[in-house]
């Protein structure tokens, strides 16, 4: 049992400086929300592990050098996992393959084909509208609806006021009704 599980997180950066054991009671205490943001970037199990493996490892590199500067040290983190992100899209974009998941057969005991096949295409058809979005709208989108952040606190991952989120959060809605209806899908 980790000897810092009751310690504040300024206290604990400051230990993980130098203390392997306080970088891993950080890394506890933020691998799943990380991971889940990065899955919802890239769709894929194991590059979202991988992505986030090396989003803990550039953080434990740097940890050393890093200064709190007014925002949450997760808004640290989630910047590292954007970087990354946003690297491996570029890298996806010059080769295409197809995720294995995408080539799972439907259950035979599901009632309709059709009807599951018409779910997936829909749902299919928004995430490549919210893909399409600006890096800031996706990380709003699935900071708010992923990680179910109240406004306040995505503004202080993001470094931006809670009325600039709310504003954000309202154009990026109706940018993605355009997009959709643009598309014919709604």
């Amino acid at each position: 049992m980790s000897s810092f599980k009751d310690t504040s997180e300024s206290t604990l950066i400051e230990n993980a400086k130098t203390d392997p054991e306080a970088f891993g009671e950080l890394y506890e205490r933020h691998v799943d929300k990380i991971y889940n943001y990065i899955y919802y970037r890239v769709s894929n199990r194991d590059d979202a592990e991988d992505l986030a493996a090396r989003t803990f490892f550039q953080a434990l590199d740097k940890i050393g050098s890093y200064e709190h500067r007014g925002a949450p040290f997760s808004a640290w983190l989630y910047r590292i996992a954007h970087n990354l992100v946003a690297n491996w899209h570029r890298q996806q974009s010059r080769r295409k393959s197809v995720p294995l998941e995408d080539l799972t057969l439907v259950s035979t005991r599901t009632p309709n084909p059709g009807n599951v096949a018409e779910k997936r295409e829909t749902q299919e058809e928004l995430l490549d509208a919210i893909r399409r979005l600006a890096d800031d709208r996706q990380q709003l989108l699935i900071l708010k609806y992923v990680e179910r952040l109240p406004n306040a606190e995505i503004g202080r991952l993001m470094g931006r006021t809670e009325s600039s989120i709310k504003s954000l959060y309202h154009r990026t809605l109706l940018s993605l009704r355009d997009d959709l209806q643009e598309r014919d899908i709604i």
